[in-house]
C-alpha cells in the first residue's frame, strides 16, 4: 500500500480486512485506488475539519452564535448549513482560562463527522483511548500542549448517544481577523482538545 491511511495499524484486524477488501476490489477493477485516496483525504483534511473551523470562527466572531452553539450545537451548526449523521447529539465544550477540555471515545471511535470529518487513527487507538482518561496531561504533553497546573483538564467520553467538539480559546491578538482568517487558524486537533490554536 502506498498511502499513510493504509499502513497506520497493520496489526488491527479490522484494518487488515479493509486493506484486503480494498486490494481485491482494485485488483478486479471495481474500485479505483485514487478515488479511495481522494475520498479519505477529503474527509480527513477538507470536508470535516474545514466545517468545524467555520463553526469555531463564527463562534469567535459572533457572541450570539457562540451562545447558541454552547446551548444547542446541532441547531446552531444548522444555521451554517451543517449537520447530519453523527452530529445529531453534538455538544460543544468551550476551553477558557479555567478549563481545558479534551475528547475521547473510550469504547470505540464515536466522533462528530459533520464538523470534524473522519477520526484520526490515533483517536481510535487503544493507547489514546485509555491514557486520555488515566493521564490526560501526559497525553496532552505528547501532543505538545502544556496545560498550566492551575487549569482544570476535563475529559469527555463520546458515545453513540452523544458526541463532543471543543471550542478552542480564541488566540490573543486575533481581534482584527475576519472569519475566513480565523477559520484558517483552527485545526482538527484543536477541536478535539489535543492542540491549542
Amino acid at each position: 500500500m502506498h498511502d499513510s491511511h493504509h499502513d497506520d495499524h497493520p496489526d488491527d484486524d479490522v484494518a487488515m480486512r479493509v486493506r484486503a477488501l480494498e486490494d481485491l476490489l482494485v485488483a478486479r477493477g471495481l474500485v479505483d485506488r485514487a478515488a479511495i485516496d481522494a475520498f479519505v483525504d477529503a474527509y480527513e483534511n477538507r470536508i470535516g475539519p474545514r466545517n468545524g473551523a467555520r463553526v469555531v470562527a463564527r463562534a469567535w466572531s459572533d457572541p450570539g452564535f457562540r451562545k447558541r452553539l454552547l446551548a444547542d450545537a446541532p441547531r446552531a451548526i444548522a444555521e451554517l448549513g451543517l449537520g447530519g449523521l453523527q452530529g445529531e447529539q453534538l455538544v460543544v465544550l468551550e476551553n477558557n482560562d479555567a478549563v481545558h477540555n479534551m475528547v475521547v471515545c473510550t469504547l470505540c471511535s464515536c466522533y462528530p463527522w459533520p464538523v470534524l470529518g473522519l477520526p484520526p487513527v490515533w483517536y481510535k487507538s487503544a493507547p489514546y483511548r485509555s491514557r486520555a482518561v488515566s493521564d490526560p496531561r501526559g497525553v496532552l504533553r505528547e501532543f505538545g500542549v502544556e496545560v498550566p497546573v492551575d487549569r482544570e483538564v476535563r475529559i469527555w467520553d463520546s458515545s453513540a448517544e452523544i458526541r463532543y467538539m471543543v471550542l478552542p480559546q480564541r488566540p490573543r491578538g486575533s481581534d482584527s481577523l475576519d472569519e475566513a482568517a480565523l477559520a484558517a487558524l483552527v485545526t482538527r486537533d484543536g477541536m478535539i482538545g489535543t492542540a491549542l490554536v
